[in-house]
């Protein structure tokens, strides 16, 4: 999505300040962190350490990019384990 001037006015950001965003899921980090969309503001944001949603800002990017590596290396080793194990 574009980056909006802050003088700019649109209804989607309108009708979400009244109504609340519509999140959808836009990205599986792990099992239990998710990036989320609005559908109809198309603001972004994340579970935090806590179990709040946060706007996703290019730190939070940053740490889910780490932690979905991490998570992934992780899977694929138990799941090596595993299967030597039988």
């Amino acid at each position: 999505m574009k980056p909006k001037s802050p003088k700019s006015f649109s209804f989607a950001v309108a009708y979400c300040s009244i109504f609340g965003h519509q999140l959808k899921v836009s990205k599986n980090v792990t099992d239990h962190i998710h990036e989320y969309q609005c559908a109809k503001c198309g603001v972004e944001m994340t579970d935090t350490a806590n179990g709040l949603l946060a706007k996703l800002t290019p730190k939070f990017k940053e740490t889910n990019k780490f932690l979905a590596n991490f998570y992934k290396r992780r899977s694929a080793r138990r799941q090596r384990q595993f299967a030597n194990a039988s």
